[in-house]
């Protein structure tokens, strides 16, 4: 599973989504968490209103299941969930670190039913029932 995170220094969870310099994405499962990729976003990075700076960090995340943020604001929150990834905001700045082994821990045990609905992301959802045969 892939996880996002907005962060500044490239070590905490510390950056509002619309105005992060940076989202660091890692592969988590249950036996392993894998650094895959970062990307660095330039230019204005203050609070302006403008929606059309959200769609690079929009496409960069999409393959995520879950995205950390310090902040986020509500029409970007319901366009990351829109795209089926659980936005997760910290209270306060908070090592990534920590937070990859966490959830790598949950992973191991009985992951919650909005663990479970994140780790199905991107797989095919399959329902199996028995070929059911109507007498008329």
């Amino acid at each position: 599973m892939k996880v996002a995170f907005a962060t500044e220094d490239l070590q905490h969870v510390d950056a509002h989504f619309g105005w992060a310099k940076n989202i660091a994405v890692y592969d988590v499962t249950p036996e392993d968490i894998r650094f895959v990729t970062c990307f660095e976003f330039k230019g204005t990075l203050q609070e302006d209103g403008n929606e059309d700076k959200l769609l690079p960090r929009l496409e960069a995340i999409a393959d995520c299941a879950i995205l950390y943020v310090a902040a986020i604001g509500g029409s970007g929150a319901a366009r990351v969930v829109a795209r089926k990834i659980h936005p997760i905001k910290v209270a306060e700045p908070e090592a990534i670190e920590g937070i990859l082994l966490r959830l790598q821990k949950v992973l191991s045990g009985t992951p919650p039913p909005w663990l479970r609905k994140a780790l199905n992301k991107g797989k095919e959802r399959t329902l199996d029932f028995e070929e059911e045969v109507v007498h008329g």
